[in-house]
């Protein structure tokens, strides 16, 4: 039943272009649906390991910067007498370097701050942010600085000498976000019902405990944060070739904080929290827009999000979960209690006999 239901789901995710004619909203899903993979990521740090990461929009901005510049190509300049020409490259190639680069630097962070918890792990990761967008807007000869890089090349598919596409319609972007979804999602979903992702949970509720029966408390938490660097890195190269266009607001605070509340409303530590804290975070603010000013829409957020943390603690995902399975048991119940259910109880304690 539940994999005709996901079935289901992803069929009417992927008809979604061919009925709805709306352009805006589309872009709109496109954007929920970048934010998403960056929720995700978020959530393997902050739901699965404990780990709040209040500078993960660094990696969200080195993959869309490191894809940018891959397909655009640039000089860099080594000394007054050697400048180093960078050729432009595909971007598919590009963006793979992107990931692989934010996932890099994962490993870096992870492997210098775990040896810190709490707020100093929090310290460390904003700084980390705010150093990458102080080089995204002083290197103004790599990154053109508050200048923003422009004309990036979107992405494209070929069959060399038979087929060729070239994404610059938002159907075609659609998909590909559609896509990376599935495939972030089913990253995490193979990730946390392994070996290492149970060592990750146990580190979460008892730190302690799972080193003194052998957890390698650094091994689990640098792979965490390495996935999920890549994953974000993943998420700004789909972003950089939708709009074609970065600059150093990328790296700003608020893009971390939409993520952690995506992932807090949603659920964290549940593998459908992040998409469900993404679409409603991604959705609202269009509906609210046609009646509310920015100010009042802030108000609004603030008020959800005391209602669900004083209301829904674990979140709205696993409150739909645990309210769809009370009411499954209810309907079960009355059913057994039917005279059409009591007959055949007791017909099978005769048959039984």
């Amino acid at each position: 039943m539940k994999y005709v239901v996901n079935g289901l789901l992803i069929a009417f995710l992927f008809s979604i272009p061919l009925w709805l004619d709306n352009l805006y909203y589309l872009h709109i899903l496109i954007s929920t649906g970048i934010f998403i993979i960056a929720a995700m990521s978020l959530n393997l740090l902050l739901g699965y390991t404990g780990q709040l990461s209040l500078g993960h929009v660094a990696f969200f901005g080195i993959g869309a910067y490191t894809s940018a510049l891959i397909s655009l190509g640039f000089d860099l300049r080594i000394s007054d007498t050697y400048t180093y020409v960078f050729d432009p490259k595909p971007v598919w190639f590009a963006m793979l370097c992107g990931i692989l680069v934010a996932a890099f630097f994962g490993w870096l962070i992870g492997k210098l701050s775990f040896k810190v918890r709490g707020a100093y792990f929090v310290i460390v990761t904003i700084s980390f942010a705010e150093v990458t967008r102080l080089v995204a807007l002083n290197w103004v000869d790599l990154t053109e600085g508050p200048m923003a890089l422009n004309n990036i090349p979107p992405v494209s598919l070929s069959i060399p000498g038979v087929w060729s596409m070239t994404f610059w319609q938002k159907e075609p972007n659609y998909y590909l976000v559609l896509v990376f979804c599935i495939i972030a999602y089913f990253i995490i979903y193979r990730l946390v019902n392994s070996r290492a992702g149970r060592a990750m949970v146990a580190l979460r509720e008892n730190e302690p405990l799972a080193t003194s029966v052998g957890v390698d408390v650094t091994k689990y938490l640098v792979l965490a944060t390495v996935v999920a660097a890549g994953l974000a890195g993943a998420a700004g190269g789909l972003y950089t070739h939708y709009v074609r266009i970065v600059d150093p607001d990328v790296f700003l605070f608020i893009y971390t904080v939409t993520m952690v509340i995506m992932v807090i409303t949603g659920g964290k530590g549940t593998l459908a929290g992040p998409v469900v804290g993404g679409l409603i975070f991604g959705i609202l603010p269009e509906v609210l827009r046609e009646f509310a000013a920015p100010e009042v829409q802030w108000i609004i957020y603030g008020i959800l999000m005391i209602l669900v943390v004083f209301f829904l603690p674990q979140g709205i995902a696993p409150a739909a979960v645990s309210a769809w399975k009370r009411l499954m048991s209810i309907f079960r119940s009355q059913e057994s209690a039917s005279p059409g259910g009591a007959l055949t109880e007791q017909g099978g304690e005769r048959a039984g006999q």
